[in-house]
């Protein structure tokens, strides 16, 4: 092994839907991670390793940073703050599309952030992401500017995660934030999710794209039978749908079992790829009124961790 290889951890950090997750699928050629383009798709912190011969990059991909309403909320966020405790460094995502031009937008979700990362004393690199749709080009310098004054320490870069443009100049910058070490994990190994928990939120993906407005954050997902089948070169999943109002739960389902229908297929799609079998799903909606402030059944159900 290279005596001058690194390896450690590095934080995304960030407000809702400004693209980490989009990034670190793009970094690992994987998806691990599910996006949608609603807010606060990404409910625990999702490990994604990066290893070349010189260094393995354990990116961790955080819920996203808000000012949080109810138990949910604020279990994820506190899920997003507990990640520092673990990282070499902190790569902070702003979406330059939503903040250039909007400088009170930038001040009302930085609030949260600023003496919070200071704090930490970490390394910090700030990502200005979605820099494909910033027009004209003179508000995304003036971004810049305004970052470069709240942040004077921090490596500035634009990104688009989407197109991948500004990630290799990303990985070269993180890199110097971690310490000299061996591989923490094997080569080949780009997540520490389980398959089980890459399943469920899969299902949860296809969920959130199906159905509008805020029911997608009153619902979750949980695997409760897993069977492989090697003899068929089948896996067997049966997963229930949590809904928190019992309203909630024929919107889910759809007329007919419309809707419910639709998140299987493509849910059974993706799934196929992602285990290399055929898939056996079933989807059962049950309710369970006021979830989302029961703290035990969402720590049951992983969210937050």
């Amino acid at each position: 092994m290279d005596s001058l290889f690194r390896a450690g951890y590095i934080a995304l950090i960030g407000p809702p839907n400004a693209g980490k997750s989009t990034f670190l699928n793009t970094v690992l050629g994987e998806k691990i991670a599910i996006v949608s383009p609603k807010p606060q798709t990404t409910r625990t912190s999702i490990t994604g390793i990066y290893t070349t011969p010189e260094e393995q990059i354990v990116f961790l991909d955080t819920p996203g940073v808000h000012t949080p309403r109810g138990k949910l909320n604020r279990f994820l966020v506190d899920a997003a703050w507990a990640a520092l405790g673990q990282a070499h460094g902190v790569l902070l995502f702003l979406d330059a599309a939503k903040y250039a031009g909007h400088d009170a937008a930038l001040q009302r979700d930085m609030r949260p952030m600023v003496d919070r990362l200071q704090a930490s004393g970490l390394p910090l690199a700030l990502a200005l992401n979605k820099i494909d749709l910033v027009k004209p080009k003179q508000l995304l310098l003036d971004l810049l500017a305004v970052c470069g004054q709240r942040w004077p320490d921090a490596e500035l870069i634009p990104l688009s995660a989407r197109t991948g443009d500004g990630i290799e100049r990303i990985l070269a910058v993180v890199r110097n934030f971690l310490p000299l070490s061996p591989p923490l994990f094997p080569e080949d190994q780009l997540s520490t999710a389980p398959v089980r928990f890459l399943a469920a939120e899969i299902i949860r993906e296809k969920l959130f794209l199906a159905l509008s407005q805020e029911l997608p954050y009153h619902i979750a997902v949980d695997i409760e039978e897993w069977e492989e089948m090697p003899e068929h070169n089948q896996t067997l999943i049966h997963a229930t749908i949590y809904a928190a109002r019992s309203n909630h739960k024929g919107m889910i389902v759809g007329r007919q079992g419309a809707t419910l229908k639709q998140v299987g297929q493509k849910a059974r799609h993706e799934l196929k790829q992602l285990l290399g079998t055929k898939v056996h799903l079933e989807l059962w909606v049950k309710v369970r009124e006021g979830w989302t402030e029961d703290g035990q059944f969402m720590t049951s159900l992983g969210l937050g961790a």
